[in-house]
Order: C-alpha cells, then structure tokens, then sequence
C-alpha cells in the first residue's frame, strides 16, 4: 500500500499509496508504517501529496506512528491540498504535527535541525 523512498541521511519518506485514507485502509497504513519504525526507521516524513481526502481514522494512524516513534526521532508531514489541510485545522492537528509544502522542505528542515 505505502511507497517509500529514503534519502542519503537516512529519512524515510513514506507516501500512503491511496486517494482517500480512511477508515476503510487506515489501519494497513499505520500498520506498514509501524513496521518501518520497528525496522529502525525513526526521522519520517509522510507525503500526501496524492492524498485528496483524510477522515479521523487517518488522524488517529497518523497520532499512532508519532507515538510508535516517541523520543526516538521524528514525524513530520508534507503536501497536504486544501481539504487535508483543513481537516488538520479543524481537528488542532496543525498544532501536533509540522508540516511542510512538499518533501523536499521537510526532508531539508529535519536536517536542519538534525
């Protein structure tokens, strides 16, 4: 379901792989994910750049993995359009998570603060 990508320093850049991430597929994500943090990855970036639509079964994966990686590095997310967006407003998640216009500047921003 996930693709993923890692760059030279070692930050996995996860995309969830579907249009909508919702109940209905929020917990094979989280799942998959879960299996990377538990592999070892520890500084991520979710890109939702493809992802059109987000319920509150998505936000609660997404509160799931940042727990899962704790103190132990970094969750960040990018490439949220206008209703993800809002949806992260609406429920204060803008305030839980950093986020960032695309990969690139939050792959550039956690080494920044690396």
């Amino acid at each position: 379901m996930i693709f993923t990508d890692t760059t030279d320093t070692d930050i996995l850049i996860v995309r969830p792989g579907v249009e909508r991430l919702t109940a209905v597929n929020a917990k094979a994500f989280k799942d998959e994910v879960i299996a990377l943090i538990t592999e070892g990855a520890s500084q991520l970036v979710i890109d939702f750049k493809d992802v059109s639509f987000l319920d509150s079964s998505g936000l609660g994966a997404l509160t799931g993995l940042l727990k899962k990686i704790g103190h132990r590095g970094d969750l960040v997310v990018c490439g949220l359009n206008d209703d993800v967006q809002q949806m992260f407003k609406i429920c204060r998640m803008d305030r839980v998570f950093k986020s960032y216009s695309d990969s690139a500047a939050a792959v550039q921003a956690m080494n920044e603060s690396s």
